[in-house]
């Protein structure tokens, strides 16, 4: 992994977007399925399951059986000729991922059935697009930074796709190229305003004792992926969490901790953090929502839109970690 270029990866987001907005005005990359209409079973590790998890959610509330496992997992789904199973791994090349089509393919077998199934990857002609009825290519671009950062908000986008295809319409009724274009415009206005608010954030967010991120269930991935690209670049101690369950699992570092947490806005459970925060006097950079309380508070164009802020808002503490690895390297 290379901290400049991983910079650099993050600050080519708005075009990769931009022409994936241009793929999807073209072509639908899930048109292969056709009338398929069973059971969708994604299989990820990392950054890949963090976005297959919020898909799966997503699909199940417009009523498509679908769920996300980790391809590491013993405990596998059984499946059938109508199942259609979407393997993801930006490398193309994710031994548990590999591993895991193989087990399930051999208890399908054993059952008379073969599910039909799709390789999400950013890397063409990888082993996983050999075993691969259908192709669905990320088009992130080549990550030289060796973080799985553009091929993250890719995944989100075109499983996106898959969901207004398997749920019959757009969400929200805007189709998914305006809504990619809608996060490239999100962030090429972080980008340029970046020494706006990066020193200030990244001051209140990183403390001695780690940082924590919250978001909500509708958008979990955004705390995983943020708190993992703190964890692989600069190597900063760092948890995600969702918003509502923060209560319940993460409050009580909040008494005697210097706690810094850093909320991705829209949580319809705000106040069940502020009923800790606002007393112990938590530091807290809020992004997307104007809190009161926060020490530093980051707004984008088009953060009132949940997509756009699902495909977004992850560059804020990509940025942060990027600046700091950067730095690590040059000492």
């Amino acid at each position: 992994m290379k901290a400049d270029a991983f910079a650099r990866d993050l600050e080519q987001k708005p075009a990769t977007l931009r022409d994936l907005a241009d793929h999807l005005d073209r072509e639908d990359p899930w048109g292969a399925l056709g009338s398929r209409s069973g059971p969708v079973v994604f299989l990820g590790m990392g950054s890949s399951h963090y976005a297959a998890s919020v898909a799966a959610a997503r699909m199940r509330a417009r009523g498509v059986p679908a769920v996300a496992e980790l391809a590491s997992s013993d405990l596998l789904p059984r499946v059938d000729d109508d199942t259609t199973v979407v393997a993801v791994s930006a490398s193309g090349g994710s031994r548990e991922t590999l591993d895991a089509l193989g087990r399930i393919h051999a208890r399908a077998a054993e059952a008379g059935a073969r599910p039909y199934v799709v390789a999400l990857t950013n890397v063409e002609g990888s082993a996983l697009t050999e075993r691969a009825d259908l192709v669905v290519p990320m088009l992130a671009g080549v990550e030289a930074g060796g973080v799985a950062c553009r091929s993250f908000q890719h995944t989100l986008a075109l499983l996106l796709a898959l969901e207004d295809r398997r749920g019959g319409e757009a969400a929200g009724g805007t189709p998914i190229s305006g809504r990619v274009r809608a996060a490239a415009d999100a962030a090429a206005d972080l980008l340029a305003r970046e020494d706006d608010w990066r020193p200030a954030v990244t001051e209140a967010l990183i403390g001695p004792d780690g940082s924590h991120l919250a978001a909500p269930a509708r958008r979990l991935s955004s705390a995983q992926q943020s708190a993992l690209m703190l964890r692989e670049g600069p190597r900063v101690a760092a948890v995600g969490c969702e918003t509502g369950d923060w209560a319940h699992v993460d409050v009580y570092l909040t008494k005697n901790t210097d706690y810094r947490l850093l909320l991705f806005g829209g949580s319809r459970w705000l106040d069940g953090v502020r009923e800790w925060t606002d007393p112990r006097g938590t530091t807290i950079v809020s992004v997307g929502e104007d809190l009161e309380t926060a020490a530093v508070t980051v707004r984008y164009t088009g953060d009132d839109l949940d997509d756009v802020a699902l495909l977004s808002e992850t560059l804020v503490p990509e940025l942060v970690a990027a600046r700091m690895w950067t730095a690590q390297a040059s000492t």
